[in-house]
C-alpha cells in the first residue's frame, strides 16, 4: 500500500485520478442497474441515478442521470445514521427506503438502496442507487398516505443475506410484484459492483490519502461555482411564472427573488402557494436539487457535480409552502412543480445574463401511465412514460425538438420495445406544427404520441402543465404551443386527464413546446423558407408572422 501520511501535499493529477475513478464507479453502477434491470422504465427509459457518498453522507459524485433525483438522494445517509447506530451497520447491509418525510425520497416510486462500503473494518463511504418504480398507480393523492407503500430507511439486506420477511411485505403492497422483485435484485448488484470498485480504490491509494483528496474534490467544486457566481452582475432579480395542472382547479403563482453578491447566491420563494391536497408538492430536498441543478447550468455545466457545488448556493422557501412541504403532503407529482421552478429561476437571471439564459423550455414533465389486464399474459401491467417537449430557443440557435429538459432527462421508451410488452399499439409519433415560438431563433417543437388499445377496460391517467399559460419566449420571441389531450370519436371525456378505453379506442397526447428567442423579424428568411418546407411552421404563420407571401 502506498505512502498515506497525511502531511505531505497531495498531488493534483492524483486528485484528478481520484475523482474521475470515483465518477467511473457512480457512472458503471449506472450502467450495471440498467443492464440488469426488468421493467421497461429502467432498461429502456433508464429512469434511475447512482451516486457515491463519503462515510459522512457528502455527495461526491452524482451519475449524470436524472438531475431531480439528486432530491431523493440527498440525505438519505443521514437519515440512515439517525436510525441505525454505525456499529451495529455491517459489511454486506443495505438498506432501503423512499418516504419523502424520514429520508430516502421525494416520492414513493423513487425507491432507493444504500449499501455501505467498509475498508479494513471502517465506514469508508456508501454505494447508492436509485430507480423509479413504475407500480403504485390507481390512487388518490390528496395526502401522502394515499400515494403508496411508504418505506423508512430500513435493511433490506443484512450482512449479504436478503430479509426475505421485508421484501415480502414490499411486494404484497406492489401492483407488478414480479417487476419489483427483478427490479430490486437489479439495484442490489449495482451497489454490489459500487462497493467492490470502491474497495479496489481503497486498496491502490488508502484511505487517509482518499479522505483527504476528497475534500480537495469538494473544494475544487466550490472554487468553480464561486468563479461562475461572480460571473453574474451583482443585484437582485425577481420573476414569477403561473402554474396550472390537472390534478388542481386553480393557477398558482410561483415566484422568486435571487440575490447575487459576488461569489454567493441566495434564492427566497417567499410568497410562494400553500401546500395543498394534490400530488404537487415539493419537500425541501426536491427544491434544493431543482436549485442547484438551475444554477449549475448557466454557472459551470461541467463542475464536477459533488457536494461542493452547494455551497454558495443558499435557498429558503416557507415551511408549509407547495416548495417545502410538510408531512402528510402528497407528493406525486412533484416533477411538474419542480419544471416550474427552473422556469422562474431561469426567468429571474434571464435579467442578468440572457446570452446564457433561452426561451423557456416545454416546463413540463408530461406523464402517461396506461394500466389493466395484458390478455396476452393475464397479468396486471403498468406502462408509464414521462414525454418530452420542446427545448427553448437560445441566443445564437433555434432550440431542440421533442426531447425531455431540465431536471428529468429520462429517455422515451421506443415503440420497438412499448409494443412486445403492452397491448397497446402506436399510430402516430411525430413533432407538432407550429408548437416552438417565433423568433429570431425558433424554440423546439413538441410531439404528439397516438395510443390505441387493444383490449377492454385499459386505465389512463395523464398528467401534465403548460395547458393555459404557454412557454415564454424571451427578448421578443413568441411563446411555445401548449399542451393538451386529443381523444379519437367514441372516447369519453376524461375527467381530470383519467379515463378509460376500450378495445379500438385510442387518444394522443400533445406535449409543450417551447419559447423562441429575439424578435421574428431578424429571423433570417432561408431559415422560415426552410421552417415552412419542414413543415415546422404552418403557412399562416409564415404570412402572419414573419410576412412571407405563401399561398393558403
Amino acid at each position: 500500500m502506498p505512502d498515506t501520511a497525511t502531511t505531505a501535499a497531495i498531488d493534483p493529477v492524483t486528485v484528478e485520478v481520484i475523482g474521475n475513478a470515483i465518477a467511473s464507479i457512480a457512472d458503471e453502477m449506472g450502467e450495471t442497474l440498467v443492464r440488469a434491470s426488468y421493467s421497461t422504465n429502467i432498461k429502456e427509459r433508464r429512469d434511475c441515478s447512482t451516486v457515491i457518498f463519503d462515510a459522512a453522507g457528502r455527495t461526491l459524485y452524482q451519475a449524470e442521470h436524472i438531475p431531480i433525483h439528486l432530491g431523493s438522494l440527498m440525505g438519505v445517509v443521514e437519515a440512515i445514521l439517525e436510525r441505525h447506530d454505525v456499529a451495529d451497520i455491517a459489511e454486506g447491509d443495505m438498506f432501503i427506503g423512499n418516504d419523502a418525510y424520514t429520508g430516502g425520497g421525494t416520492h414513493l416510486p423513487d425507491i432507493v438502496l444504500a449499501a455501505p462500503i467498509f475498508f479494513d473494518g471502517e465506514l469508508v463511504g456508501w454505494a447508492t442507487n436509485l430507480a423509479h418504480h413504475a407500480d403504485f398507480v390507481d390512487r388518490g393523492h390528496a395526502h401522502i398516505y394515499q400515494e403508496g407503500l411508504r418505506i423508512p430507511p430500513i435493511r433490506l439486506q443484512r450482512a449479504g443475506t436478503v430479509q426475505e420477511d421485508v421484501l415480502d411485505l414490499i411486494l404484497l403492497n406492489c401492483q407488478v410484484p414480479h417487476e419489483r422483485r427483478a427490479d430490486l435484485r437489479a439495484q442490489i448488484a449495482a451497489n454490489r459492483f459500487g462497493v467492490q470498485r470502491f474497495q479496489a480504490l481503497c486498496e491502490r491509494y488508502g484511505v487517509p490519502l482518499l479522505t483527504r483528496a476528497f475534500d480537495e474534490l469538494l473544494d475544487y467544486a466550490e472554487r468553480r461555482m464561486r468563479a461562475g457566481i461572480a460571473t453574474i452582475p451583482d443585484g437582485v432579480y425577481r420573476f414569477e411564472d403561473q402554474f396550472e395542472c390537472d390534478e388542481w382547479d386553480e393557477t398558482l403563482t410561483f415566484k422568486v427573488e435571487i440575490t447575487v453578491k459576488g461569489e454567493e447566491i441566495h434564492l427566497d420563494f417567499k410568497d410562494n402557494p400553500p401546500q395543498i391536497r394534490a400530488g404537487l408538492n415539493m419537500v425541501e430536498t426536491a427544491t434544493l436539487a431543482t436549485v442547484y441543478y438551475a444554477i449549475k447550468c448557466v454557472t459551470d455545466p461541467d463542475a464536477p457535480p459533488n457536494a461542493g457545488l452547494f455551497r454558495p448556493i443558499t435557498v429558503s422557501a416557507e415551511p408549509g409552502s407547495i416548495l417545502n412541504a410538510v408531512s402528510p403532503a402528497a407528493v406525486n407529482g412533484r416533477t411538474n412543480t419542480c419544471q416550474r421552478v427552473v422556469d422562474v429561476v431561469h426567468g429571474a437571471l434571464a435579467q442578468a445574463i440572457p446570452d446564457r439564459l433561452i426561451g423557456a423550455c416545454n416546463g413540463a414533465v408530461v406523464s402517461s401511465t396506461f394500466t389493466g389486464v395484458n390478455p396476452r399474459t393475464d397479468r396486471f401491467y403498468v406502462y408509464l412514460e414521462t414525454l418530452g417537449g420542446g427545448f427553448g430557443a437560445r441566443a445564437t440557435k433555434d432550440g431542440l425538438d421533442g426531447v425531455q429538459v431540465h431536471i428529468t432527462n429520462t429517455s422515451n421508451l421506443p415503440v420497438e420495445g412499448l409494443e412486445p410488452e403492452y397491448p397497446l399499439r402506436v399510430e402516430r409519433y411525430e413533432l407538432v406544427t407550429d408548437s416552438g415560438g417565433c423568433g429570431t431563433w425558433r424554440g423546439g417543437m413538441s410531439f404528439r404520441r397516438k395510443i390505441r388499445a387493444l383490449h377492454d377496460e385499459c386505465r389512463v391517467n395523464c398528467r401534465g402543465t403548460r395547458a393555459k399559460t404557454a412557454p415564454w419566449g424571451l427578448l421578443g420571441g413568441h411563446d411555445g404551443g401548449t399542451y393538451r389531450i386529443e381523444r379519437d370519436d367514441g372516447v369519453a371525456p376524461f375527467e381530470k386527464s383519467v379515463g378509460w378505453l376500450n378495445t379500438g379506442q385510442a387518444i394522443a397526447i400533445v406535449t409543450p413546446g417551447s419559447g423562441g428567442y429575439g424578435p421574428p423579424e431578424n429571423r433570417d428568411p432561408e431559415l422560415v423558407e426552410r421552417d415552412l418546407r419542414e413543415e415546422r411552421i404552418s403557412p399562416e404563420v409564415a404570412r402572419e408572422v414573419y410576412g412571407m407571401k405563401v399561398k393558403a
